[in-house]
């Protein structure tokens, strides 16, 4: 279970990641070429779809980082996980959601299903 919860870890990173270059070659490391990223807003597949949902996202929430509420649960090959989206570390969620991720054998994350418990005050 170390190795999803790392790989959830890895994914969140990428969320935080201000360079867009970064980003791109942490994507290209963590999730298969064709990897569909799915939730309530947004249906895309590939590096560069979920490249442009998180560009999107960090646009619309500057200032903004998402992080983990609670534990990863997993087995087999795949992970479900809370997440806040927060103004600092530790402090009350704007936004949190909740995600299932999928990986391959080889550990890259070929799917990530999204769904959102709680959204942002217009």
């Amino acid at each position: 279970m170390s190795d999803l919860t790392t790989t959830v870890s890895q994914y969140l990173d990428i969320w935080n990641e201000a360079d867009a270059d970064k980003r791109a070659a942490a994507v290209a490391e963590l999730f298969t070429a064709d990897a569909p990223y799915i939730d309530p807003l947004v249906a895309v597949e590939g590096h560069a779809g979920f490249a442009a949902v998180v560009a999107g996202a960090r646009e619309q929430f500057q200032g903004l980082s998402f992080e983990l509420h609670g534990t990863v649960d997993a087995h087999h090959n795949q992970a479900r996980f809370q997440w806040g989206l927060v103004t600092a570390p530790g402090t009350e969620p704007v936004a949190i959601g909740f995600d299932v991720l999928v990986t391959d054998e080889a550990g890259k994350i070929k799917a990530v299903y999204g769904f959102l418990d709680k959204l942002p005050a217009a």
